[in-house]
């Protein structure tokens, strides 16, 4: 199907037929076949031509989507309320993972300014040349942050991941009457096709594992297995044990738990791709130049934090994360009679909070070790669901 989307500029184009020949090359090298998820990797992180490694511009009006903190201030300073506890039970430091443009940055150290209780050190762990850029113009009077170009041996304090999970690489598998096959990427006529081969031992054990009633699926049900994301947290649930003292981590990002994720209707699996502010499903459309994100299955990220010694702390929707943190009352500090500037904001935390836009699909995940969130969380805390 061709699709019907705006055109990229000459050069633009020229970065993506670049990074085809790259991709084409490694599965020619391969033997004909990389996975899913390398295919992924390649047209996400590709050092000077991937989505993330090149230099197209990615969030507000011009990019491809619109984050949270894009949409308004009030996002971050509703997160600073839920961090300046979760700070004084641990150390004063906050370290970022995919700090997009830095307003999230910006928002929280304002806050928490305001708050008294500014943290000592803001990390930001950036692999888009891009968006470090943009991230040093906005937060150049901030002198408490640094940019990190791999992670740190150890962490104290509050780790942070907004919309980070769903753009690492996920594998592809598809159930058939012969079992789980997984899904890769070959060439054909047309460019990059799917192709199908065994799953190794390892992948079916993560099946296993992370798909709930796998073998009962329809032939033709294809999902997604999270191995990076779930390497991810294990990964941060070592780095925060490292640190010697209590420490949390908040994960914000749309998807689902497993009983949820795995609905014998969701047969397509959750994959998806922005460009330009519209959504499709084709991932071999100008690679490098889109987005390619899957949900997250929350239940196999709380349960990778578990088993590397961290406690689930709260999983809930957003809305009621933000809610709970006040948003409310931090959206009435602009006086309702000042239409002007009250109205744009009002809708603004509206779409961060409404079931039918970011409210409901968009989860909170809080893990940590030796601390706790506030109390008032615990009345929407949907934990036991996972």
């Amino acid at each position: 199907m061709q699709l019907q989307l705006p055109e990229p500029a000459a050069d633009a184009l020229a970065a993506s037929n670049a990074l085809r020949q790259l991709i084409g090359a490694e599965i020619g090298r391969a033997g004909g076949w990389i996975s899913f998820a390398r295919y992924m990797e390649l047209a996400l992180y590709a050092p000077g031509l991937g989505y993330y490694g090149g230099g197209a511009a990615k969030l507000g009006k011009d990019g491809d989507f619109t984050t949270a903190p894009e949409i308004t201030p009030l996002f971050g300073a509703a997160l600073a309320q839920a961090i300046a506890p979760l700070l004084a039970q641990s150390a004063p430091n906050i370290l970022e993972f995919g700090a997009g443009s830095g307003r999230l940055a910006r928002d929280l150290l304002t806050e928490l300014a305001a708050l008294g209780v500014a943290p000592q050190q803001y990390c930001i762990v950036e692999v888009s040349g891009e968006l470090r850029a943009r991230q040093e113009a906005l937060l150049r009077d901030f002198p408490q942050v640094r940019w990190l170009s791999e992670w740190p041996p150890a962490f104290s304090g509050v780790a942070l991941g907004n919309e980070v999970l769903d753009a690492m690489p996920v594998q592809l598998v598809v159930r058939t009457g012969d079992g789980w096959r997984e899904r890769g990427v070959g060439l054909g006529p047309d460019g990059f096709a799917f192709v199908d081969r065994e799953c190794a031992p390892a992948l079916l054990a993560q099946i296993a594992a992370q798909i709930p009633q796998a073998d009962q699926l329809p032939p033709g049900y294809v999902t997604e297995v999270h191995a990076a994301a779930t390497g991810f947290m294990a990964a941060l649930a070592a780095l925060l044990q490292a640190g010697g003292k209590p420490g949390a981590a908040l994960l914000i990002d749309y998807g689902f738990p497993a009983h949820e994720y795995y609905l014998p209707q969701r047969a397509a699996g959750t994959l998806m791709c922005h460009y330009r502010h519209h959504a499709h499903d084709d991932p071999f459309y100008l690679p490098g130049l889109q987005d390619i994100t899957a949900h997250v299955d929350f239940s196999a990220m709380a349960r990778a934090a578990q088993d590397g010694g961290l406690d689930v702390l709260g999983y809930g929707s957003q809305a009621a994360f933000l809610l709970d943190a006040g948003i409310g009352e931090l959206l009435l500090r602009t006086p309702p009679d000042d239409a002007l500037r009250y109205l744009p904001q009002a809708n603004a935390v509206q779409q961060l909070l409404s079931p039918a836009e970011m409210g409901e699909l968009f989860k909170v995940l809080a893990v940590g070790n030796g601390v706790r969130l506030g109390p008032q969380f615990e009345r929407h805390d949907r934990s036991h669901r996972l």
